[in-house]
């Protein structure tokens, strides 16, 4: 008898099956690196809210009222761009309540940033964290 010689190699079946495995894992590779850059792009608009609460606080010290102003006589913020985050990730907004005795400051994301589920992320003069995405959830998910 003669032995059959098994010959070496894939069969076009496996060989669409292995292909067909790396394309899901790789799809779910790029869309959890999506969430993370929005994660960690969102923490440039959280840092921009806290340093600009910090600036109202020292104003409200020294005038006994807080300011919408981000320029000279206000914030004393300096550019054309003196409402937008560092990296340029969120735009920022003041909101002032009755007699410019509280604020509540709005930082809406922009360019890549502006398809996070979190949305706007808001602050107010007392503290308050929220979020206006429909990712948002009580409590700090986004913050």
């Amino acid at each position: 008898m003669k032995s059959r010689g098994g010959s070496a190699g894939f069969t076009l079946i496996e060989l669409v099956v292995v292909v067909a495995i790396i394309a899901i894992l790789a799809g779910f590779a790029v869309y959890n690196y999506g969430q993370y850059s929005f994660k960690s792009r969102r923490a440039d608009g959280r840092e921009f809210l806290l340093r600009i609460a910090g600036a109202q606080e020292r104003f409200y010290t020294n005038f006994n009222r807080y300011t919408d102003q981000f320029g000279a006589g206000g914030l004393g913020l300096t550019g054309a761009t003196a409402n937008r985050s560092d990296r340029g990730y969120y735009d920022v907004a003041i909101a002032l309540g009755a007699n410019n005795q509280d604020f509540t400051l709005t930082a809406t994301p922009r360019v890549a940033q502006a398809q996070d589920k979190c949305g706007q992320l808001k602050l107010d003069s007392r503290g308050k964290k929220e979020a206006t995405g429909a990712a948002s959830h009580p409590g700090e998910v986004c913050w």
